[in-house]
């Protein structure tokens, strides 16, 4: 009987500390993801928006350029 009080102690401790690891691993994932994660996106989408937008302006310039050569030779 004392073996089965122990075993079920020890499942008890194990389980509590099971959740608070896992609390604790979420708070830090929480805090990795708001100081490292979210600026590297906001940078990422900015970057991405410039190249769009230099891409878009490359393309106008080339069609632009073009007409002008037929246009002036």
């Amino acid at each position: 009987m004392l073996t089965v009080l122990f075993y079920a102690a020890l499942i008890y401790v194990a389980l509590r500390m099971l959740v608070w690891g896992i609390k604790a691993a979420w708070g830090l994932a929480k805090i990795i993801a708001f100081v490292v994660l979210l600026p590297v996106m906001i940078v990422g989408l900015a970057m991405a928006g410039m190249v769009m937008l230099a891409a878009g302006l490359l393309v106008l310039f080339v069609i632009l350029s073009t007409i002008g050569m037929l246009i002036w030779p």
